[in-house]
């Protein structure tokens, strides 16, 4: 049974065997579906987009098991505040200590792509704001620019308010002063600016701000920079939130589920929260099908039952992780599990939650090309190697597919190597991660191809990307210089390159021969390089001589 359709919203559907209804709509019959079996939906009601919504891409939501994070949801499109608090109630007020235990014992991690313990990173903020003299702040990573995730879409549209209890619980406890939101969809920001007038004044200040929608948006320092009022770029500089992030103060940043998961937890307690799930890996998370549905499972259940759910199969192959991920053989997507153990046995990662199964019908060869061209023109402009090596990259991987023969071949492995840690941000990196994954999982595809014989099949899109965008400036956006003459420092000194500066003069690799060495796009090829002491001199001249003042002397044992 499908939901009615909507020109610019599909409403979302959500199973009913397993969502708690709201108490004023009588209850849902509880017929658990066979696990073999994908369980039935319901729709709900059409989602009518606002003035200042924009179209497409709201997701269809689902769920294997009783939904935590996207309960009532069967009954309601959106839960005002009203409808939030009649379904899961108040949410209760934690010391510091209570936070911090309550995090370690659900085993809660950071679901925006790292996995990072929750624990730890409020930890870390604690100590850092002890020496700011108590200034703090939260801060909701709302960014999904890749088209394969929509999952805190999901969240920011449906659920909002579970958002923001989370990051007010966390405010609450650490004594920040300032709770910030970052978007890059205006219907979502309408949704949470919404939320927050429902609530009305509230402690600490409570903001949600529309950023520049690109890939790169998400990354830490581009998120505390945008929501600060610059540019909303990767610094660059390895600087952790959690010692100055937003507005220079120390900063708990993580994304939209986590706090959602945090409020679940904190209203259920450790022991609730651990029903589900593994006893390794409790509770549930949120998994991107094929870039449109949200689906909603506990850790542990199966990759094929959450594929049949959504009337997919594995294809060819799936790939996990979304445009940084790896790909997954049909064979072991059939066999693999939804936790971090299991698939790190297969070599991938959960990530952000994107699953992409490509369909038999596609071009796996074609479809990998057209990602890596819209990657190239995701970076942020600001580093050399980014902005002229992954289009270099793109290029080099199409000429093989034409038909290039095993020559363009080898020309795609020489430009991924010439692209891998050579930028301010993970981009570059994961580029080039996913091109590889590729590879290694259609060889034949690549080989075929490469020598002319094709595949005879189109490309289909099944790896979704946004419209053509301009590619960005070649013009570094510029940061203040690094000191020029750095201090004495003890032996193990290293000469580091940042990349957002860096123009590739290539006056370096004359004034410290055998210590810099040019990529073939004429920038360093590593970002930092270990400096024998007797080049120093040497190296110190480098500093002062760069014309864009991208090079430091960095201390031994920093």
């Amino acid at each position: 049974m499908t939901a009615p359709a909507h020109a610019h919203a599909p409403a979302p559907v959500l199973t009913p065997a397993f969502a708690p209804a709201l108490p004023s709509a009588p209850a849902l019959p509880s017929v658990p579906a066979p696990p073999s079996v994908p369980a039935p939906t319901r729709p709900l009601p059409v989602i009518v987009p606002g003035p200042e919504s924009v179209p497409g891409s709201v997701p269809t939501l689902a769920s294997v098991g009783p939904p935590r994070l996207l309960a009532g949801l069967d009954e309601v499109p959106r839960l005002d505040r009203v409808a939030h608090l009649t379904l899961h109630g108040g949410l209760p007020r934690l010391a510091p200590h209570e936070l911090v235990a309550l995090a370690e014992d659900t085993g809660l991690r950071g679901r925006g792509g790292a996995g990072f313990p929750f624990a730890r990173k409020l930890t870390a903020v604690m100590d850092g704001m002890r020496r700011a003299d108590g200034k703090g702040a939260v801060v909701v990573n709302g960014s999904e620019g890749e088209p394969s995730c929509l999952k805190d879409t999901a969240l920011l549209l449906h659920v909002p308010h579970l958002v923001l209890d989370g990051a007010l619980l966390a405010a609450d406890a650490l004594g920040a002063q300032e709770v910030a939101v970052g978007v890059t969809r205006k219907d979502v920001e309408v949704s949470v600016r919404r939320a927050i007038r429902e609530r009305g004044p509230v402690r600490p200040l409570l903001r949600v701000t529309l950023l520049t929608e690109r890939f790169v948006t998400g990354e830490g320092t581009a998120m505390t920079s945008g929501l600060g009022g610059g540019p909303g770029l990767p610094s660059g500089r390895k600087v952790r939130s959690s010692e100055r992030g937003l507005n220079g103060v120390p900063t708990l940043l993580s994304n939209t589920e986590t706090y959602a998961q945090l409020a679940v937890a904190a209203r259920l307690g450790a022991l609730g929260y651990r029903t589900a799930g593994l006893p390794t890996e409790p509770g549930t998370l949120l998994l991107t099908v094929g870039g449109s549905r949200v689906v909603e499972v506990p850790y542990g259940v199966s990759l094929m039952r959450v594929l049949a759910l959504c009337g997919s199969d594995p294809g060819l192959g799936v790939l996990l992780g979304g445009y940084h991920g790896t790909f997954l053989s049909p064979a072991d997507a059939r066999t693999a599990t939804l936790s971090r153990e299991a698939l790190a046995g297969h070599g991938a990662v959960l990530g952000a939650g994107a699953v992409l199964p490509l369909p038999y019908e596609t071009c796996p060869a074609g479809e990998t090309v057209r990602v890596a061209r819209w990657m190239a023109a995701e970076s942020a402009g600001q580093c050399g190697p980014c902005v002229l090596g992954l289009p270099a990259l793109a290029d080099a991987l199409a000429r093989a597919v034409r038909g290039g023969g095993e020559a363009a071949l080898d020309a795609v492995r020489a430009r991924m190597r010439a692209v891998e840690r050579r930028g301010a941000c993970s981009h570059p990196d994961g580029t080039a991660r996913f091109v590889a994954s590729a590879l290694a999982a259609f060889p034949e595809e690549f080989e075929r191809h490469a020598h002319g014989f094709g595949c005879g099949r189109p490309v289909t899109g099944a790896l979704p990307v946004t419209g053509h965008r301009t590619p960005p400036s070649a013009t570094p956006v510029t940061a203040p210089a690094p000191a020029a003459t750095p201090e004495p420092a003890p032996p193990q000194e290293r000469l580091l390159v940042d990349w957002t500066l860096c123009r590739g003069h290539g006056l370096c690799a004359d004034v410290v021969p055998g210590v810099v060495k040019l990529g073939p796009d004429g920038y360093p090829e590593r970002a930092g390089m270990p400096l024998p002491p007797r080049m120093r001199r040497r190296a110190q001249l480098a500093v002062r001589r760069c014309p864009a003042l991208a090079l430091r002397v960095q201390a031994g044992g920093n």
